[in-house]
């Protein structure tokens, strides 16, 4: 690390620009209303969620969460995805 880097006016090469694929700040901070809910599930299914979240280090019912929204948005096209309403909300600001 202590090298010293030399700089020079010499050609990069050939470059491509990459498209911006990061989400917007708007994006990030979007909080989706949520509707508390009682629901039983199998110890099975609850004992899965908790071993790959710790696994993951995030929270077992934001995992839950999210496979019920990805199947919700999957299930029906012609409604709004929670991405499309994440969409708006972000150029209302």
């Amino acid at each position: 690390m202590s090298a010293k880097i030399k700089y020079t006016d010499e050609p990069l090469g050939k470059l491509r620009v990459v498209p911006d694929f990061l989400p917007s700040p708007a994006e990030l901070a979007f909080r989706e209303e949520g509707v508390k809910v009682t629901l039983a599930l199998s110890k099975k299914s609850i004992e899965f969620f908790k071993s790959e979240a710790t696994k993951h280090h995030t929270q077992y019912q934001r995992m839950i969460r999210r496979l019920i929204d990805a199947y919700v948005d999957a299930q029906a096209p012609t409604r709004q995805s929670t991405r499309a309403l994440r969409d708006k909300a972000a150029q209302r600001r």
